[in-house]
């Protein structure tokens, strides 16, 4: 590929804005920290790590026992006609890793006459059922699900060996997908190749199984996506649905196109066909029915492709003609709104993170088609994986080439295009134009930097942070200048911009949090609180200040009170500050619910900063009261002694704890004001008319 001046100025963007970066970075956290940041940013994305399969020994049959349940919640049902080795290796593979989920599995036998009958017989915790005659795929699928006892009716291939994880992750897609009716599987190849990433049907009733042959862990095949049908091999579906569609439609007995057939009856039924890539199950693909449609069963498909042509004719004749299917294409009839960001999103440990993540749920159910490319494409494993169960199509190395070159395969397909944070956007702007010169470019702040360094640079006294911040600010409003719609944290924001771009258009996307609800009553509560990632310098600050001026003031008056502090990327510094008499400092923790439920208080002494504080909305979502400064309840709609307590010197605040910690009514009012707060400002039902104009109009 030729590169242009845009690649060009592209890559110059980057070095500068990494050296200004790193500059800043040294003047507020430290040549230890930054070096750390910097070696993180400039190593070569590593190559996403592939999993081995588990393939079960193919020894000899001895007795064994599945860890089965009375109480399934779902059923798996296995056809079988004779293959005995392949159903053992299947029932082995269930019995070597069980689900979490509580299961059963019914064996059905078409009609074996090998040693299937005597052999399953021997296998503990199985259900076998024998047909009185051969009726084929469809038949024996039937006669399983009206013996299943579990919720959940799950169809799996005797010739198929499911991989650890599998069943959970299948109906995991019912939990967080709502709507959904039907979920199949990734189905590999025995040599760890991808088979079927769900399935795609064109007009004239042909289909096509996407990604067959590809690398099964190729960020166009790695994600939660609806499929026009998924493989009968390996789905799950509600029992209750399928009987009540008449499970597998008898016209296409024996087999072949009930399955397809059966998804456009779910569909019809008002319910989500989806293909779940973390159900990984191996399928030694034609065992059973071989792999000519000139003989045998599988003759059976062309015969069954016009008897599903003329039963789904209407349906068919909105879908295009038969062609190679791409991202482009798959998605065509939605919105495509690529998100740009330095990093994956954490949501676990920065209120950021948990803003983009929630606004890229947002933007699913409202309909758009989401891919996700993180500027240093580096996988993120549980985070990069998370985007992708939440149905984002998230990219990183070796399939995300550099910026220039992905941007100029896939920029066209896109309608929307959102880059965060101004020395991203100042990189890709330049790309975008060239690359993707239909789509709208959203420009997300995140928080305006200039106001926060700015800010900082005043505390701090520090001529040079301020000399640093003007030109963050000129780099941000020239950003804003190139930007079709820039995003904004609050009103102060708007009306900062207001001043000094009078002509962009601006709209407030303020952090995004559900209502978690009231957690343990007054009595039940104890402690102190604080939450906030210790990357972000007004943290560091915050907490020092706190632990210094203010915790011994409180606790003269409330000797037994305990400030836990928790966050990532803890300096050293400060945690050594969890020496001191009532003080704990926990790091990085998995889950912040106990906390969040089981503090009095939780408290905000940020003494610089900007935007909204992620650390508030976070407690009064959980109904825990919080006593802030005034920076830290800036542009948050929030009113002093009436959904939280706000004071700025050490003696105010700490009278503010200790009046809100012994006064149940205060903290009663302080706790339901502060969950309508979140309800009114800061719920997806209160950004869901920004979204839409911002990325639907």
């Amino acid at each position: 590929m030729a590169y242009s001046l845009a690649d060009a100025r592209f890559f110059f963007a980057r070095a500068a804005g990494f050296a200004h970066r790193s500059l800043l970075s040294l003047r507020t956290r430290g040549l230890c920290t930054t070096w750390e940041r910097a070696r993180a940013q400039l190593a070569p994305p590593p190559h996403a790590l592939r999993r081995d399969l588990f393939l079960p020994s193919p020894a000899a049959f001895e007795p064994f026992a599945l860890p089965t349940s009375p109480e399934p919640r779902a059923s798996i049902v296995i056809p079988v006609y004779g293959q005995f080795a392949h159903t053992l290796a299947c029932l082995r593979a269930l019995a070597a890793h069980p689900p979490a989920a509580a299961f059963e599995v019914i064996v059905v036998d078409d009609g074996s006459t090998d040693e299937t009958p005597g052999r399953l017989l021997q296998v503990a915790g199985l259900r076998y059922h024998r047909r009185a005659r051969n009726g084929g795929f469809i038949a024996a699928c039937n006669d399983g699900a009206a013996l299943a006892r579990g919720e959940y009716l799950v169809l799996l291939n005797n010739d198929t060996v499911p991989q650890p994880g599998w069943l959970d992750a299948l109906l995991a897609t019912f939990d967080e997908h709502p709507g959904t009716g039907l979920a199949g599987a990734q189905l590999l190849y025995p040599d760890g190749r991808l088979q079927e990433a769900g399935g795609v049907v064109f007009g004239n009733g042909g289909a096509w199984n996407y990604g067959r042959f590809g690398d099964p862990a190729d960020p166009r095949y790695a994600h939660v996506r609806d499929a026009d049908y998924v493989s009968g091999a390996a789905i799950a579906i509600p029992a209750r649905l399928f009987l009540d569609l008449g499970g597998f439609d008898a016209r296409y007995a024996p087999a072949y196109y009930e399955d397809t057939d059966l998804a456009f009856a779910v569909r019809a039924a008002g319910r989500r066909v989806l293909y779940q890539p973390a159900a990984k199950v191996v399928h030694d693909e034609g065992t059973s029915s071989g792999t000519s449609i000139d003989s045998g069963v599988k003759a059976y498909q062309a015969r069954n492709r016009e008897i599903f042509l003329s039963h789904r004719r209407e349906v068919l004749a909105r879908l295009p003609p038969p062609h190679e299917p791409t991202p482009a294409t798959l998605h065509a009839r939605q919105r495509q709104v690529l998100v740009i960001d330095a990093l994956t999103p954490q949501p676990d440990r920065d209120s950021g993170s948990l803003r983009l993540f929630n606004l890229m749920r947002l933007l699913r159910e409202e309909g758009a088609h989401v891919v996700f490319l993180p500027a240093h494409r580096r996988y993120e494993g549980r985070y990069t994986d998370a985007l992708r169960q939440l149905g984002v199509e998230a990219w990183h190395a070796p399939y995300a080439a550099r910026a220039p070159v992905w941007l100029a395969e896939h920029g066209p397909r896109f309608d929307v295009v959102m880059a965060c944070r101004h020395y991203v956007a100042s990189e890709f702007l330049p790309l975008l134009r060239r690359h993707a010169p239909r789509a709208k470019r959203v420009f997300d702040s995140i928080d305006l930097h200039h106001l926060r360094e700015s800010r900082t640079a005043q505390v701090c006294d520090d001529p040079a942070l301020a000399r640093a911040a003007e030109r963050t600010r000129r780099q941000e409003l020239a950003v804003i200048a190139a930007a079709d719609t820039t995003l904004v944290v609050s009103s102060v924001e708007r009306e900062v911009l207001a001043a000094d771009a009078p002509g962009a258009r601006v709209e407030i996307l303020s952090n995004l949090h559900s209502v978690a609800g009231s957690g343990l009553p007054f009595e039940q509560r104890r402690d102190l609180v604080f939450v906030g990632g210790f990357r972000h310098p007004p943290n560091v600050d915050a907490v020092r200040w706190f632990v210094s001026e203010v915790l011994p003031r409180v606790r003269e008056r409330l000797p037994g009170v305990c400030f836990h502090c928790i966050g990532s990327d803890m300096p050293a510094d400060i945690e050594a500050l969890g020496a001191l008499p009532g003080v704990e400092m926990h790091g990085y923790v998995p889950d912040i619910t106990p906390y969040m439920e089981g503090c009095r208080l939780a408290l905000a002494p940020l003494r610089y900063g900007a935007g909204v504080k992620g650390k508030v909305n976070l407690s009064m979502a959980h109904g825990q009261p919080v006593v802030a400064t005034s920076c830290a309840a800036e542009g948050m709609h929030l009113v002093d002694g009436q959904d939280v307590l706000v004071a700025d010197d050490a003696d105010d605040f700490a009278e503010a704890v200790v009046r809100a910690y012994g006064d149940p009514a205060l903290w009663e009012r302080l706790a339901a004001g502060g969950l309508d707060n979140i309800r009114r400002h800061f719920s997806a039902e209160a950004a869901r008319g920004v979204v839409r104009r911002v990325f639907f109009d």
